[in-house]
């Protein structure tokens, strides 16, 4: 079953063949051919291998990279084959960093212990890691979908919908990343004159410098994982656009409707988070 706790989504960079070095376009060759169903089973499957083990370690090791493929449509009717490199290792670090500044104390140690941190440090390549840092191509968020990824994707963007027993599994917007840029500046520009405290403002303007590193051909991927079979057919992105363009407008009650429509779509999922 695709569902999973706690709900997890992710922001995915795919880019073509070419971009990568000779290591990882080998690694990609190797996959290629790999369904992308088949791809999201082999990694829940190694996630709760690693979480089973006897001794407690929940980092990767001893295990190739998977990496996603993205069939994105041109203009001429055709698809463009993409890649998106899992990055696990890396992203497996920035985890970890993160978990012991979020919780203090003995549990971390419970959760991540310091000797499995020491041994997963000491498997990884320096110089590997930095470039793998450098162009980190996937972002995840826990427990809901952040606003400031639907200022990115649109819901007339490019869309994949995955059911299962009449479930929704997944929902995957696309587009181009050139595209995606365009419209957080906009929304950043309207933001900074209407309102200048919002710290959506923050979250765009790292989004962009984020994304701003990628290939003029790079298509960006918004995967909402399972929590999509609680909100679709979902109306955030056009909620977040009609609220940014409201308060461009001085609409504070257009913008303030829009937002409890967000609210009321989005609290009640974050709020499982703290549910027992």
């Amino acid at each position: 079953m695709y569902r999973t706790f706690p709900y997890v989504s992710h922001l995915r960079v795919y880019e073509p063949l070419d971009v990568f070095d000779d290591d990882q376009q080998l690694a990609i060759m190797e996959q290629r051919t790999r369904g992308r169903h088949e791809t999201e089973v082999q990694e829940r499957s190694d996630a709760v291998r690693r979480l089973v083990r006897a001794v407690s370690d929940p980092f990767p090791h001893g295990s190739t990279d998977l990496v996603r493929v993205l069939h994105y449509p041109d203009h001429e009717g055709s698809t463009r084959r993409l890649y998106c490199p899992n990055q696990l290792a890396v992203r497996a670090s920035l985890a970890a960093e993160s978990l012991g500044e979020s919780i203090r104390g003995p549990l971390v140690d419970v959760l991540v212990p310091e000797v499995a941190r020491e041994a997963h440090a000491a498997r990884i390549d320096p110089d590997s890691f930095a470039d793998s840092l450098a162009r980190l191509h996937t972002r995840s968020a826990t427990w809901g979908v952040p606003f400031g990824w639907f200022v990115l994707l649109h819901e007339e963007d490019h869309a994949e919908v995955v059911e299962d027993d009449g479930r929704v599994q997944t929902v995957r917007l696309a587009a181009p990343v050139n595209q995606c840029i365009d419209r957080a500046r906009r929304a950043t520009a309207a933001l900074a004159l209407a309102a200048p405290e919002l710290d959506l403002l923050d979250e765009l303007a790292e989004l962009t410098t984020w994304l701003e590193i990628f290939s003029e051909d790079a298509v960006l991927e918004l995967d909402y994982g399972p929590v999509a079979d609680l909100v679709f057919p979902d109306d955030s992105p056009s909620d977040v656009r009609l609220g940014i363009e409201s308060l461009a407008e001085g609409d504070m009650t257009g913008a303030a409707a829009s937002y409890r429509r967000l609210a009321n779509r989005w609290i009640p999922i974050r709020q499982l988070a703290r549910a027992s």
